[in-house]
């Protein structure tokens, strides 16, 4: 596998622990006038760096960061650990809809309305996600490709994916994926 798909170093580890199974997404400068797109249904989990991520999560989240910031590698170093699938994605036309994904991930609130506003679009992405660890870590030097504000990226080099394995299991995960439906279709919920 070569496609990767760039998100907060934070982010992927609470993906690689189980913490939450949901991505989101508004699209980068670099996405284009379309903005994101769901374009590739598995791809690689592509941590990044990004230096103010501490701040837009949680305060769980950002005690988290503390504890793992001091292992992440340096910039010139590309550490992938995981791969998704992307199991169901819905664009989120409303903010109240996007709030009501409130404590199914780890961004902080002032975030998600910040993200839902930017643009012309009033939206963002919410992809839900079944993870899996790759039976070895792998450390790719950075490429100057890899950069910019954009979602997708293709590696330079194939990464194993063979052996991989679930951070859920299937009803650890079938509990966190019933919790994403039920937050965007409220009104479709048993009373």
């Amino acid at each position: 596998m070569r496609t990767a798909f760039k998100e907060w170093a934070i982010i992927v580890d609470a993906l690689g622990r189980g913490e939450q199974i949901i991505i989101l997404r508004k699209g980068g400068i670099s996405e284009g006038r379309e903005g994101f797109q769901m374009e590739h249904p598995q791809f690689l989990l592509f941590p990044t760096l990004y230096h103010q991520q501490r701040e837009s999560v949680t305060p769980e989240a950002q005690a988290r960061y503390d504890q793992i910031a001091p292992g992440l590698p340096s910039p010139e170093i590309l550490r992938i650990e995981y791969f998704a699938e992307a199991v169901a994605w819905r664009q989120v036309d409303s903010l109240s809809s996007a709030e009501g994904l409130r404590g199914q991930h780890c961004w902080k609130n002032e975030v998600i309305e910040d993200r839902f506003d930017w643009g012309r679009a009033k939206n963002i992405f919410a992809i839900a996600v079944r993870v899996h660890r790759l039976p070895l870590t792998i450390e790719l030097p950075m490429s100057p490709a890899y950069g910019g504000c954009k979602s997708w990226v293709e590696l330079e080099k194939d990464v194993v994916t063979t052996g991989a394995q679930p951070v859920l299991d299937q009803q650890a995960f079938d509990h966190k994926l019933n919790q994403f439906f039920a937050a965007l279709n409220p009104t479709s919920q048993p009373a």
